[in-house]
């Protein structure tokens, strides 16, 4: 019997290490073979050649280049199209049974785009999520739509999917992926994370990733700026900042980091790429994640830190009750820095529970990648909800 042939594509940092058990249980699994497409970020000098560090982890089947020169709209939107050609070019060749893509990146929208014209079964992970401040929230609902399995994080999300139209013996609550990195993963002790970024830390620390907001034209600046004003306030606290992604005026953010940092060289350092043990393992020794990341409301939530969710970007999204949302004014930013250090706030902390599942959901995914019949999987039809 021939072995299914699973295809993950990656493009980010953040996003392998959502995917990284899922793949190795691809790999070990005897009735399956794991394809690894890498493309995006990992293969820009930019944000740090990450694919290096893939290559140690798995064998990469296939490098899919984008154009990351530019930040701009139009440099996305050539970048997509260079994508979707590449992508079919590797479809074509590898040919694999089913596609697994996760979330909600353009670049991702370009290798669904091309799978699903190369009549390939799509699995997404981490749909039916909404970010009402960024175009990844079209982009995620797009790859639903185009999608034929459909794995999410809560039953909240199941239900939106289904809303959409997916039929719902097509739609699992798997849980969130992250969560299972922080169960499986060795993470640190505070002396080893210490020595691994080579960096002392302090009676408080923050730790700081901030991406712009795509749905908002050239706020990133001013957004940043606020909540670097609003840090300048803060005593006895070290700030490490992780850089942002590829989106549209990110390298606005990545010069102010870089400024910031060589201003502040006592008490800030900054990442590229942290990498998932460090990134990780800083979680467990720092008093908040700060900025807009969905790791803030995904991860964080799991060690009992405080998230202070900046803006618009992740509004709509399931939070804990960790996370303090907050208008970007350094005003407001200033009121939940000293929300996080109240009596109240840390009783809150210790209660917290993360939403987001029981760190199982690889497993879950491998049982249905294994067993769902293929056949006619591509024949969708619309579920209409006045028909329950």
């Amino acid at each position: 019997m021939n072995k299914r042939k699973i295809c993950v594509v990656t493009g980010t940092r953040a996003e392998y290490g959502l995917l990284y058990w899922l793949m190795k249980e691809i790999e070990s699994d005897k009735d399956l073979e794991l394809q690894l497409i890498v493309t995006g970020m990992h293969l820009s000098s930019e944000f740090g050649l990450t694919y290096e560090a893939i290559e140690k982890d798995f064998k990469i089947d296939k490098k899919i280049e984008m154009l990351l020169s530019s930040d701009t709209s139009i440099g996305i939107s050539k970048s997509m199209g260079l994508a979707q050609i590449s992508f079919a070019e590797a479809y074509d060749d590898l040919k694999p049974d089913i596609l697994v893509v996760l979330g909600d990146r353009y670049e991702i929208f370009s290798a669904v785009s091309s799978a699903m014209i190369a009549r390939t079964p799509i699995a997404h992970l981490h749909g039916g999520e909404t970010t009402e401040g960024s175009f990844d929230e079209s982009i995620r609902h797009s790859i639903t739509k185009m999608s034929h399995l459909h794995f999410t994080a809560t039953q909240e999300y199941k239900n939106r999917v289904i809303q959409l139209g997916e039929q719902p013996n097509r739609v699992f609550k798997v849980g969130g992926m992250g969560i299972e990195n922080i169960k499986r993963l060795q993470l640190l002790s505070k002396k080893e994370f210490e020595k691994s970024i080579d960096f002392k830390l302090n009676k408080k620390n923050i730790l700081v990733t901030f991406h712009p907001v795509t749905l908002e034209k050239r706020t990133a600046k001013k957004q940043f700026q606020n909540l670097l004003d609003a840090i300048d306030t803060l005593k006895d606290t070290n700030i490490i900042f992780t850089k942002a992604n590829s989106d549209t005026d990110g390298r606005v953010i990545n010069s102010m980091i870089d400024t910031y940092i060589k201003n502040n060289s006592d008490k800030s350092l900054g990442f590229t790429s942290l990498g998932q043990l460090r990134y990780l393992s800083a979680l467990q020794y720092v008093d908040a994640m700060v900025g807009n990341s969905s790791s803030g409301l995904a991860e964080a939530p799991s060690f009992k830190i405080a998230t202070i969710n900046i803006g618009d970007r992740q509004k709509g999204r399931i939070m804990a009750t960790s996370v303090i949302s907050c208008k970007n004014d350094k005003k407001t930013i200033i009121k939940s820095f000293e929300k996080i250090y109240s009596k109240k706030f840390i009783n809150v902390l210790k209660n917290t529970k993360n939403p987001y599942g029981d760190g199982c959901a690889s497993s879950k995914v491998i049982s249905i990648l294994k067993e769902v019949d293929l056949k006619d999987i591509l024949m969708k039809k619309f579920y209409d909800l006045k028909n329950i």
